[in-house]
């Protein structure tokens, strides 16, 4: 199959780049803002017709939360109006999108694994974006898996592990939240399982969302002295409340997705957090 990827040069774009380097299977094509505008539909359609596009791996979005609140019609463009677009295209070329949202498309208020089925009730511009994008994908009547994530991290780009890394080579402490639960994603983790679900698809007809994260539940703080743990880091860390390090937009209090339908959809595993986190880490120590 030919298969475009957006947002190549992001967190998830990267590994799917080094999953790419080494399968025979397909063709990929990798694009991003500079080679491809996904906001000009007619670049979109010149993308597809010229390249005879399957499946469209949609890796770019507006992921800066506290900024989105300044900056909501160029939010609304990347995260709803773009994937409308790709949407649109993948429905006219019978194409598969494999589309990326977030944990932020619910409200946190919630105390056990959120499920696909849910009702969304974002709290932000950002969460507003992303739940607009899903739905405007939903109605295109295109084959689509959509496919929520949180708390992604890598060895590339710009995330929680390596500006938490960053700050413990500068400081001797820092307070990091402990009131707010979710789960660590790895990139890369997160990169195999959208190969392999298109793997798995192929052409087939197919309308699903998906929840992905590593497994477990632990907060920020706990995420951060993991990490000083791991990277052999002496820096202290001091939990804090949501109240004490206030920003712009809403966070989450509780952002847990329940990951066990793409478990029995695809028959695989997820991995735990913290393994995944040494691996990464240890990505990191060899650069």
């Amino acid at each position: 199959m030919n298969i475009l990827v957006t947002g190549c040069r992001g967190q998830l774009g990267t590994e799917i780049q080094k999953i790419a380097a080494s399968d025979t299977l397909h063709q990929w094509h990798f694009t991003d803002v500079d080679t491809l505008d996904i906001c000009d539909s007619d670049a979109v359609e010149n993308a597809f017709e010229s390249r005879q596009i399957n499946v469209c791996i949609n890796c770019a979005a507006y992921t800066a939360v506290d900024k989105a609140e300044d900056e909501p019609e160029l939010a609304h463009k990347i995260n709803a109006l773009a994937p409308q677009i790709l949407a649109k295209t993948c429905k006219k070329h019978n194409a598969l999108l494999v589309h990326v949202s977030t944990d932020y498309v619910f409200d946190g208020n919630g105390s056990s694994p959120y499920r696909e089925d849910e009702q969304v009730c974002p709290q932000s511009v950002y969460g507003n974006t992303k739940a607009e994008g899903e739905k405007l994908i939903h109605e295109s009547g295109c084959n689509y898996f959509i496919v929520r994530t949180a708390w992604l991290y890598s060895a590339t780009g710009k995330n929680f592990v390596k500006t938490m890394l960053m700050l413990a080579d500068t400081r001797d402490e820092i307070n990091v939240v402990a009131d707010q639960k979710g789960t660590p994603t790895w990139a890369y983790d997160l990169a195999e399982m959208l190969v392999h679900l298109i793997n798995q698809n192929g052409t087939k007809p197919v309308h699903e969302t998906f929840h992905f994260t590593n497994t477990g539940i632990i907060t920020w703080y706990d995420f951060t002295v993991a990490i000083m743990e791991i990277a052999g880091k002496t820096c202290k860390v001091n939990p804090i409340t949501t109240d004490q390090y206030p920003a712009k937009a809403h966070r989450p209090a509780y952002s847990v997705l329940d990951k066990s339908k793409i478990m029995a959809y695809t028959g695989r595993q997820i991995p735990y957090w913290r393994d995944s986190l040494v691996k990464c880490i240890e990505e990191l120590s060899r650069k």
